[in-house]
């Protein structure tokens, strides 16, 4: 009987032990990510694809919440970019041994799932700057994404391209509001 009491206890207190430690804060590189969990809707415009072609627009729905080690900010997306379907999953994080941020995307449809993107990501006050590159017939592609906070619920987006990593072209321009927590 002694015994059983005495592992129910020892259940107990573990169990406390690692649901508080579950609450503990966040360290300050991991809650610069807070801001962005939460149930997000951007829409905005993008450019044309090609010459001759109009602009387009855009819509994301994304669902971003913490991963139970609290280490990744976790994003699933449905997205339609001008009639085009595309969901993934994001993963940011703060890296200890870079002492950076990185911003991991995995596709399920709309793009290849053989090489996610992945960039270094800064955060500088309210703005996000994640910058990337990518292989596109034999080519080195640079992507720069900028999201500019003004509130805790609204954020700009703007996605540019640059074949030299110094002349940029806008291909995505928008907002995001949170639409709950």
């Amino acid at each position: 009987m002694r015994l059983a009491v005495l592992s129910g206890l020892l259940l107990a207190v573990s169990a406390f032990g690692a649901s508080a430690g579950a609450q503990q804060p966040r360290a300050p590189q991991f809650r610069a990510l807070d801001v962005q969990s939460g149930h997000w809707v951007y829409r905005g415009t993008t450019a044309p694809r090609r010459a001759g072609d109009k602009p387009g627009t855009f819509t994301w729905d994304e669902h971003c919440g913490w991963s139970a080690d609290q280490l990744f900010l976790m994003c699933s997306f449905d997205n339609d970019w001008s009639g085009r379907k595309v969901q993934s999953l994001v993963a940011d994080t703060w890296n200890s041994r870079d002492k950076a941020y990185w911003h991991y995307e995995m596709f399920a449809v709309g793009a290849s799932g053989e090489k996610p993107f992945a960039s270094k990501m800064t955060i500088r006050g309210d703005t996000w700057l994640e910058l990337g590159t990518e292989i596109r017939g034999g080519k080195t592609t640079y992507e720069r994404i900028s999201y500019v906070y003004s509130s805790p619920t609204h954020v700009t987006v703007k996605i540019e391209v640059s074949p030299d990593n110094e002349h940029w072209t806008t291909t995505l321009d928008g907002a995001g509001v949170k639409q709950s927590e």
